[in-house]
């Protein structure tokens, strides 16, 4: 089922997605396989999504490749790979499109990615932009594309960044997946900029669920995210007590997504980071 289908329906009920990645030294696929443990225990919840990462210039092109295939056969959902263009060739994305296409996947998303430190960046598709046009002129895929609630840390400016997507939705993205956020506020001003710039698809606010003080940290600094002050000084506070941040962070995100769904948003979509329970202490509480 393509995006447009998954989101374009009569149901008011948000559509449920998860993203995971390829686990990193998998030498004997018993992480592999612990990924697919805890998918199932998620599919309770019927998502009709699963988006899968992707390695800059294909680093890990084949286990993703191989989760694909799996969350179609074995949990019959609809996967959808993320693909990057900053360190890849045409040819290398002429040949990824042909072999998702194989496997009769029907959703991309479509990304920059980031650059590298030594610098290797491949001139053929420098935006996502350049990517989605591509996908788009070349196949029947249907695309998704990053928003950045916050704008992207390397944007000169939000409305910049509003402009960018909007280009992004005039190449052919039909649904737009957010950076995380912690601060509802800013995904619904994003939401309005965007309608004020004439982007009127779906804007699926990105949800991740903090379970590690020091994790949290990274990908706030990584991603140019806001931790409110209140929560912040929480998890400051018991930072040294594991259970105490999960629990508080499942709680944060309870209400967080209570009131996404009061708002009538379109779809929850979950940072998994490839582990289940908090996810389903969420999902439990507002299904």
């Amino acid at each position: 089922m393509n995006l447009e289908n998954i989101y374009f329906n009569t149901n008011k009920t948000p559509v449920i997605s998860y993203e995971v990645f390829p686990p990193k030294n998998d030498i004997d696929g018993q992480k592999l396989n612990h990924l697919f443990s805890e998918l199932k225990k998620l599919c309770i919840f019927k998502p009709s999504l699963i988006s899968v990462t992707y390695g800059a210039g294909g680093s890990n092109q084949n286990q993703s490749l191989e989760i694909i295939k799996r969350i179609k056969d074995e949990l019959l959902v609809n996967p959808m790979p993320h693909f990057t263009c900053v360190s890849t060739d045409e040819k290398n994305i002429k040949n990824y499109l042909e072999s998702i296409s194989k496997i009769n996947v029907e959703n991309i998303l479509a990304l920059r990615g980031d650059i590298p430190e030594d610098g290797n960046v491949c001139k053929d598709f420098e935006h996502a932009s350049d990517l989605i046009k591509y996908i788009k002129q070349k196949t029947d895929l249907s695309i998704a594309a990053a928003g950045y609630p916050e704008g992207h840390r390397e944007a000169v400016s939000f409305k910049k960044d509003i402009e960018y997507l909007k280009l992004k939705a005039d190449f052919g993205t039909k649904v737009v997946y957010t950076q995380l956020f912690f601060n509802n506020v800013h995904y619904f001003n994003f939401v309005d900029e965007c309608n004020k710039s004439g982007i009127n698809i779906p804007i699926i606010p990105g949800i991740l669920p903090v379970t590690n003080f020091k994790q949290l940290e990274k990908m706030a600094t990584l991603c140019k995210v806001e931790i409110p002050a209140k929560m912040l000084e929480i998890l400051e506070k018991h930072k040294d007590d594991s259970d105490y941040i999960e629990k508080y962070g499942i709680e944060f995100s309870i209400k967080q997504c209570d009131e996404l769904v009061q708002k009538n948003v379109k779809g929850l979509h979950f940072y998994t980071l490839n582990k289940s329970n908090a996810v389903s202490q969420i999902l439990s509480e507002l299904m």
